[in-house]
């Protein structure tokens, strides 16, 4: 039987440059775990693929599958739901492969609850105002969301206390060499090798 992969969680404010700095991890080819794609209700926005960046679905559906316990966790953020479907992730972590999760704050504190050995990571804006630019940057919503979305921000970078690590996007590749140090400390951490050396020496 293989050994249960790691689940890593990164997740922040929105606006932050979660998707962006995923992508790019995604992108430098040293990484050997799976992206486990996120649920929402929101619409797409220019550029997004079902499937690809998100699982874009309806209201009713994803209210279903609340219903049906097949969600590892879930928030409604802005009028909006987002979530990860639970049976990829159990199904990815059973074959011993580690999965990468890139969740809003209040997902990512209902899987500490239910998964305490992930490895949590919490992207930080390098301050509000610099977030605030990118939100308005982005250009995907009226000002009226976006000062919602900081007053929003400010409760989540409180709740970073709830976190393992805290890496500053103040650079997209900084970030990205920050959590890949995470990572390579992270299966160094006694509590994950030590099961393969008792295995190893046999009980006594």
């Amino acid at each position: 039987m293989a050994k249960r992969g790691m689940l890593i969680v990164l997740s922040g404010p929105s606006g932050v440059g979660k998707g962006t700095v995923r992508k790019a991890l995604f992108e430098t080819g040293a990484t050997d775990f799976s992206y486990s794609i996120s649920m929402t209700t929101r619409k797409p926005r220019e550029g997004e693929v079902n499937g690809v960046d998100y699982y874009f679905v309806s209201k009713e559906e994803f209210e279903e599958n609340i219903r049906n316990g097949e969600m590892l966790e879930y928030a409604k953020y802005v009028d909006n739901y987002y979530g990860t479907p639970l049976k990829y992730v159990n199904e990815t972590l059973d074959q011993g492969k580690d999965v990468f999760l890139e969740i809003e704050v209040n997902g990512a504190m209902q899987v500490r609850a239910n998964c305490p050995d992930a490895v949590f990571v919490f992207l930080t804006p390098p301050d509000l105002m610099e977030l605030k630019h990118r939100l308005i940057g982005r250009g995907t919503d009226a000002m009226d969301v976006i000062n919602k979305r900081i007053k929003k921000a400010v409760g989540e970078i409180r709740m970073m206390r709830n976190y393992d690590y805290a890496v500053v996007n103040d650079e997209v590749s900084k970030a990205v060499e920050r959590i890949q140090m995470i990572i390579r400390s992270e299966r160094l951490r006694v509590t994950r090798v030590m099961p393969d050396y008792e295995q190893m020496i046999g009980d006594e």
